[in-house]
């Protein structure tokens, strides 16, 4: 895919290319775990970087694969309770020089969004936690209507009439969603995925590269 030489907008996944939340959220499933007896292991924070990304109902699905699916659809709310609290109390770790690097872009001219594979109300509490959100003119997540990330990001573009958009991510899963809906893709190679330089050749290794890049 040719990029244009000068994008109008720009979307951002979240978790691994904002900020890295996993701590927080690894404990949230730990102290879901407790609250009840059907849950014989404890998730681990490489797990849980391991499926960051994945639409949020299949998370749950790869971390608890033997569940019955009525035990699993109860600890999934639990955790999304638990999830949403763990966000807003104790927050992630913003990726070094982010809110410059949004100030920058956003004074360029670009327009910025977050589109992510999250549950519903986990974009708010990024923007309650980073105090970020001014530098955003909108969001989606898969938790609205449970749309895969390509419509979502389509839904975007569509609603707010960008004519130029570049999509930056950190998964494979990210990739194959900027390419479903026709957005050029930038790989954040410091978040949880992996992907080769011929996979993704445009790629930053720190929030700053924005800068150089765009």
């Amino acid at each position: 895919m040719l990029m244009p030489t000068r994008f109008d907008s720009v979307i951002f996944d979240l978790d691994g290319t904002l900020w890295d939340a996993s701590a927080s959220i690894t404990q949230a499933f730990q102290a879901a775990a407790r609250s009840v007896d059907y849950i014989d292991h404890n998730v681990t924070q490489e797990q849980v970087q391991a499926v960051t990304g994945q639409p949020y109902t299949v998370v749950y699905e790869r971390l608890f694969p033997t569940l019955p699916a009525d035990k699993l659809e109860a600890y999934r709310a639990l955790c999304a309770r638990q999830e949403l609290a763990a966000a807003a109390d104790h927050g992630g770790t913003p990726y070094p020089d982010l809110e410059p690097t949004l100030a920058y872009l956003k004074e360029d001219g670009y327009r910025l969004f977050i589109v992510s594979n999250c549950q519903l109300g986990y974009v708010e509490t990024f923007f309650k936690h980073t105090q970020l959100g001014h530098y955003f003119e909108g969001h989606q997540c898969f938790g609205t209507r449970l749309l895969p990330k390509s419509e979502n990001i389509r839904e975007v573009v569509a609603q707010y009439g960008l004519q130029a958009p570049v999509y930056v991510g950190d998964t494979p899963g990210d990739l194959a969603a900027s390419e479903a809906a026709g957005v050029p893709f930038i790989f954040a190679t410091y978040g949880f995925g992996q992907l080769t330089p011929a996979e993704a050749p445009t790629r930053i290794d720190q929030p700053a590269d924005m800068r150089q890049l765009l």
